[in-house]
């Protein structure tokens, strides 16, 4: 459980908060306990996509006229950012003989997609594919026997989303009027305070003191999955999830003299890395899609796409053009390399470096290694 202290240095803090996609969750499924029941519930439990439970406060219920109405608003635990105390809303309304489906539509205050590279419809709404999905698990959770005759359409909005996404890098992603409704466990590290900060360096002196040679240093919650299943040979303790926390990470490899670095991440996380930057939150500095156009011409790619990957505003707009042409494999190949060759510059001795590679699902794509240095 959770502890609800509140730490009077709010940035030192270390309370969880949950994700849009969460509060989104919780808010459809109190809707359609509403349109079922005749009453929204004041609460409501929801599966998170980690398959924890928790229990969501539930305002502005409301049935009218075959339509139910719920919000949630958004907790983001000790580490705010514009989206806390969002209203997270859901209406939802019943598909005559439709039966078995689950339609999710974005209302006001949510994005509109009018770029490729994010992995979503273009001109649909920026509902990101694992919030997606539990929104319409928690759907089917409780819709029951009405899904046997009947479909059920979930309209998502955020009042005031628009006035939020001015504060986000929506607008260069090419996502336009209003927030993402984003999130890959439900759950919202603090990854932006000195309390994970200093848990990443914790974490690496653990495995020191354990005797451990090896840290396999990750981004997030699904690259850290993917790593574990990949190595399952090392000790738990080897696995740190360093957020955005890199340099801080690889600092400390060096104090505690640990010898073999694996890296493992997206390709966004990672161009941020092969460019340099050692703190890759993602509202520090832009992807320099210009290097990922000299990695695609490295490998072949035609000036043509390599201007078209210059001009994008993701790293995961060259993977997919990367991907048409058959060069994907190479490209992550050449993408890690330039980590490593970029890490192996600003550390030149002490430790050597793998950087396994994964998609937005988890699926591996690459295994770069390095090898072995001496100081």
């Amino acid at each position: 459980m959770e502890k609800n202290k509140q730490n009077k240095k709010k940035s030192k803090g270390s309370r969880k908060g949950f994700t849009t996609g969460a509060c989104s969750a919780a808010a459809a499924r109190a809707a359609v306990l509403g349109l079922l029941q005749g009453k929204v519930p004041q609460d409501v439990e929801c599966q998170l996509p980690n398959r924890q439970r928790v229990r969501f406060a539930v305002t502005e219920g409301y049935c009218d006229q075959g339509r139910a109405h719920a919000v949630v608003i958004k907790d983001a635990g000790d580490d705010p950012d514009c989206t806390h105390r969002a209203p997270l809303t859901a209406d939802a309304r019943r598909l005559p003989e439709r039966a078995g489906e689950v339609v999710i539509k974005g209302g006001k205050g949510i994005g509109t997609v009018t770029m490729r590279g994010l992995g979503l419809a273009v001109g649909g709404p920026a509902i990101n594919g694992t919030p997606r999905r539990n929104i319409e698990e928690n759907v089917r959770l409780v819709a029951g026997l009405l899904l046997e005759h009947d479909g059920l359409e979930i309209t998502l909005s955020v009042p005031g989303g628009e006035e939020m996404a001015k504060k986000t890098l929506n607008a260069r992603l090419g996502i336009v009027g209003g927030i993402s409704i984003l999130g890959t466990t439900g759950i919202v590290h603090p990854y932006s305070t000195a309390a994970f900060r200093d848990s990443v360096i914790q974490g690496i002196q653990v495995a020191a003191n354990q005797g451990q040679d090896t840290v396999v240093l990750t981004t997030g919650g699904r690259t850290e999955k993917f790593v574990i299943k990949e190595l399952p040979e090392l000790a738990p303790a080897c696995f740190v999830q360093m957020g955005d926390f890199l340099k801080y990470a690889l600092d400390t490899v060096i104090k505690e003299g640990i010898e073999h670095v694996i890296i493992g991440g997206m390709v966004g996380k990672l161009t941020k890395m092969a460019q340099g930057e050692t703190i890759t939150h993602a509202g520090r500095n832009a992807v320099n899609t210009g290097l990922l156009a000299e990695l695609a011409a490295g490998i072949g790619a035609s000036d043509a796409i390599c201007q078209d990957i210059r001009e994008a505003e993701t790293a995961r707009y060259a993977s997919e053009r990367m991907e048409e042409i058959g060069l994907l494999s190479e490209f992550y190949q050449a993408l890690g390399s330039k980590v490593i060759e970029t890490l192996a510059s600003r550390y030149p001795s002490g430790f050597d470096i793998t950087v396994l590679i994964c998609d937005f699902d988890g699926n591996k794509l690459g295994k770069i290694m390095q090898g072995e240095r001496h100081g």
